[in-house]
């Protein structure tokens, strides 16, 4: 009920009435998804009304559920930014891996300080003839986290570690880790390929070390920058000039990682405009298959080389 006063435009006295008109109640406002509930809150980033169930507080305000699921990134956007906050989260893991593989072998016998083959070398190093006629294909992986000794691990770690810091944040844990097998096979195909005695017994995880320097030179050589102006292409020649001058390295896996890991490179680390495609990510897994496709074929021509 509301009263409205009108006053009347006469010569004489002044004419007053009053006009009582009936209005009808307001509408109360109620939650958009619960149409019985009312409410006096509303969405800050929509503006549809909704109860205090169906708000939940934001940087700003409070929204709603379906601004809340829109406003969310998509699984590729929320994957980048974890790779992003955790830098070297898969080199930590390879790294833990080698170094729990080394423990266990003490646990077992093995001495930590001895160069020889023990346990974990025996059953889980590169072997040709346990390849082929003892189906023991594991090997081909299991031999880059077995090492002969804690110098060897620790050399290999430290290179690995070094670059990671470089390439994993450039590359993120999907691509670095598909790139870190694909040298790792790359390897044990190289290892299997050039050696002289398939009853020999190969191991250690330098095949992954020269495959990601690989794929950081391939990133440099794409850009034009100056390798041997770098530390990155000091530590290459050094390790180079080791591996043909010491005796009882493997040439093959060094050589064949460093080759896996420099094809990956050259289309991993191309530049781009926003996320790069996800099609890139088949180079290291098809080179990681064609590694263990070699690997089989080479373990198997060991009988010519007896």
């Amino acid at each position: 009920m509301r009263a409205l006063t009108v006053q009347g435009l006469t010569a004489g006295p002044p004419l007053r009435c009053t006009l009582t008109v009936s209005l009808p109640p307001p509408t109360p406002v109620t939650c958009y998804r619960h149409p019985s509930r009312a409410t006096g809150r509303a969405c800050t980033r929509c503006g549809r009304p909704a109860c205090t169930d169906c708000l939940t507080p934001a940087a700003i305000g409070s929204q709603c559920a379906e601004c809340i699921r829109e406003s969310r990134p998509s699984t590729r956007e929320s994957m980048r930014r974890w790779g992003a906050s955790r830098p070297s989260l898969m080199t930590k893991v390879f790294i833990g891996i080698s170094v729990a593989v080394a423990l266990i072998g003490v646990a077992r016998g093995d001495n930590l300080f001895n160069t020889g083959a023990g346990v974990m070398q025996r059953e889980y190093g590169l072997h040709a003839i346990l390849i082929d006629a003892g189906g023991e294909w594991w090997r081909i992986f299991s031999s880059g986290f077995v090492h002969f000794g804690l110098i060897h691990l620790a050399m290999n770690m430290l290179v690995i570690y070094q670059v990671s810091l470089m390439l994993e944040p450039a590359l993120g844990p999907v691509r670095y880790t598909l790139t870190y097998l694909s040298c790792l096979v790359g390897g044990s195909a190289g290892a299997l390929l050039l050696t002289d005695d398939p009853r020999s017994l190969t191991a250690g995880a330098s095949g992954v070390a020269f495959g990601l320097v690989g794929c950081a030179v391939a990133g440099m050589v794409i850009r034009k920058i100056p390798i041997m102006r770098t530390n990155l292409g000091g530590l290459l020649i050094i390790n180079l000039v080791l591996t043909f001058a010491i005796p009882g390295i493997s040439i093959g896996g060094h050589i064949g990682g460093l080759v896996a890991g420099f094809l990956c490179g050259l289309v991993l680390m191309r530049p781009h405009h926003g996320p790069p495609p996800v099609w890139d990510m088949l180079v290291p897994f098809l080179l990681g298959l064609a590694g263990v496709a070699l690997s089989f074929w080479a373990a198997g021509q060991w009988p010519s080389r007896l």
